[in-house]
């Protein structure tokens, strides 16, 4: 016996749930396909539950500061890693949870937990069970790389899936890979009180390719625990844990964090059987405006495309997908992407908006900065330090984009964003409200300096004069 469905989605995390949602306003004879455990990535072992031990190790952190700011008792802290981690499971079950009703409730009895694996263009099987389908929509979302190398040393090696069931963690870690995931977790750990040391391959850090916002970032962050950056690490077995050598460094770790990145879930997934190339990862080739693979109904979304894996990105693409798999029948639609936004969560924050150093950096572009040392909220707060280089169009003044390594980053970054979504020049944005004292006058500061430098000259922040309103134009 054979299903017929009009359309399977291969995975129920952020992509597949947001392909979901669309495809319920086309049909009702569909399939929603997972092995478990159910719950996304994100709520799982991503975003939500490092978020919260960020928070821990923060609060305790800042016991630094206490003395300073006429706080006493500062020295009889103490951190309780189990129970900390205990905390972190707390509040992760309850996103996971919740996401894991929402995914029921959306699903309803078309929910299928099993392995599903391609056995042609419209066709899956699950287990004993077979599917025809119209269409397909492949999700199948992305897991942590360990190298091949590494795999004699697995039972001393955690990744982003693995760290937060730890019932407690050892005195010395090595975090290799020093992207979101590395900063974050290394920063965080670090501020508990173990002994941490980063490495990365790569010159600069946090996804950052502005050298001149890596090296602020590094020089932060390297007050807390070291850094080796632009080397590569090897790992050997030592007497008392592991050694981890870097150029002419030796660090003996209890435990490695492997997080140089992720690989999209797709052994065993049948890919081959579609009749179309796929690339020495065993990517097909993925069309970035309807995420349609070749001209078969098959679309491939999310982390597993290695287009961007991040959790906004992956909504869009289920968006897309979903939507495109019932209208490419008619006119094609091709749908505007977000301008593209990366946050990395450490001290300072990291974050790229818009087109990143690397995609401008041979055009013809007016880079406005600003400099957090003698920023007036950021001292107020005492984290009066980092760098953000605003990147804009020489000859219209056209925002481009950002890289930052600076306080409240998140939120400087979303602003940008809005900005640049809105196609803004500087002049236009430096008619925004800024409000004083607050950290996003810093981004006016480097709107001032990229305006210097426009062939027009500096470009004024003063009010348009009004036709009519309630008062009287400012004058």
């Amino acid at each position: 016996m054979q299903d017929h469905v009009d359309i399977a989605i291969v995975g129920a995390g952020s992509a597949g749930l947001s392909a979901l949602r669309q495809v319920k306003t086309f049909t009702d004879n569909y399939l929603l396909i997972d092995p478990g455990p159910l719950g996304t990535t994100c709520a799982r072992v991503g975003c939500m539950p490092s978020k919260v031990l960020i928070h821990i190790a923060n609060a305790y952190y800042r016991r630094h500061t206490f003395t300073d700011m006429g706080l006493a008792g500062a020295e009889h802290l103490r951190c309780d890693i189990p129970a900390a981690l205990r905390h972190v499971r707390m509040r992760r079950d309850r996103f996971t949870a919740g996401m894991i009703a929402a995914t029921r409730e959306l699903a309803g009895d078309r929910l299928i937990e099993g392995k599903a694996v391609l056995v042609g263009p419209q066709r899956l099987r699950i287990g004993d069970r077979h599917v025809k389908a119209d269409r397909i929509i492949l999700a199948p979302g992305a897991s942590p790389f360990v190298p091949a190398d590494w795999h004699p040393f697995a039972e001393h090696i955690l990744t982003s899936s693995t760290m937060f069931e730890q019932e407690t963690l050892p005195e010395r870690v090595a975090v290799i890979g020093l992207g979101a995931i590395g900063l974050e977790l290394g920063q965080a750990l670090s501020r508990l009180g173990i002994q941490v040391a980063g490495f990365d391959l790569a010159s600069e850090i946090g996804g950052l390719s502005d050298p001149s916002v890596s090296a602020v970032a590094q020089e932060i962050m390297a007050k807390e625990f070291p850094l080796h950056t632009g080397v590569s690490a090897t790992i050997t077995a030592a007497d008392n844990g592991l050694d981890v050598r870097a150029g002419g460094t030796t660090v003996t770790v209890d435990t490695i964090i492997a997080a140089a990145g992720s690989r999209p879930n797709l052994d065993g997934l049948g890919l081959e059987t579609l009749g179309v190339e796929l690339d020495e990862q065993g990517l097909p080739s993925v069309d970035p405006r309807t995420l349609q693979i070749g001209s078969l109904p098959v679309y491939l979304a999310g982390d597993a495309n290695g287009y961007a894996p991040l959790l906004h990105e992956a909504l869009d693409e289920g968006f897309i997908a979903g939507r495109h798999s019932f209208q490419a029948d008619g006119v094609p639609a091709s749908y505007c992407r977000r301008p593209p936004l990366r946050i990395v969560f450490s001290v300072p924050q990291c974050a790229v908006v818009g087109q990143s150093y690397a995609d401008l950096r041979d055009t013809n572009i007016a880079i406005g900065q600003i400099d957090f040392t003698e920023q007036s909220r950021a001292i107020v707060e005492g984290r009066n330090a980092g760098l953000l280089r605003l990147y804009v169009e020489a000859t219209s003044g056209r925002i481009l984009g950002a890289e930052m390594a600076a306080p409240g980053a998140e939120h400087l970054a979303h602003q940008l964003a809005t900005c640049i979504h809105a196609e803004m020049t500087v002049k236009e944005a430096l008619r925004l409200p800024f409000y004083h004292p607050t950290l996003e006058e810093g981004l006016r500061t480097a709107l001032r300096h990229a305006g210097s430098q426009l062939t027009e000259g500096p470009s004024p922040d003063g009010l348009h004069l009004c036709e009519s309103g309630p008062e009287s134009a400012l004058q």
